[in-house]
């Protein structure tokens, strides 16, 4: 398996799992929106994307690291929001290999933290984290808004 940086060029194959990604958490199938909004992130360096590939080139899995800021400690650090491996791929090991590669691109652009959140109920994800040191947040509780759909 090899593990790579995505491109803009890449959108369209990893659209492909990101949309089943996202039928994942309940979402609407919307291949042609999830290849667009990829698209966009690569090509605004929004976004920082990771796939595994076999030696034929087979798209087995991706996963997506947004960088930000935390204003406590007052230094860079990544969103892992996305991390998916297609069914056909899933118990070889290709979600720890890109966890490990996110960390490493985590590192190479300064952050000091890497940060996810997970499905209550995706006890999976959850054992896979907590075994590769990934520690659960026991001081905060995390929230989100839903917002108006912007104006067109």
């Amino acid at each position: 398996m090899r593990i790579g940086l995505a491109t803009a060029a890449d959108a369209e194959r990893v659209g492909r799992l990101f949309d089943l990604y996202r039928q994942f958490y309940e979402q609407a199938a919307d291949l042609a929106g999830a290849i667009a909004y990829l698209h966009a992130r690569l090509q605004k360096g929004e976004s920082v994307v990771l796939i595994a590939e076999t030696a034929e080139g087979e798209l087995a899995g991706f996963c997506q690291l947004y960088p930000t800021f935390c204003s406590v400690d007052m230094a860079p650090i990544c969103v892992l929001y996305d991390l998916f491996v297609a069914a056909d791929f899933r118990r070889q090991g290709i979600a720890e290999q890109l966890l490990t590669a996110a960390g490493q691109q985590a590192e190479a652009r300064g952050a000091v933290r890497m940060e996810l959140a997970t499905a209550i109920t995706n006890t999976a994800a959850q054992r896979l984290y907590e075994s590769t040191g990934w520690v659960r947040d026991e001081v905060f509780f995390h929230y989100a808004k839903t917002l108006p759909a912007p104006a067109n």
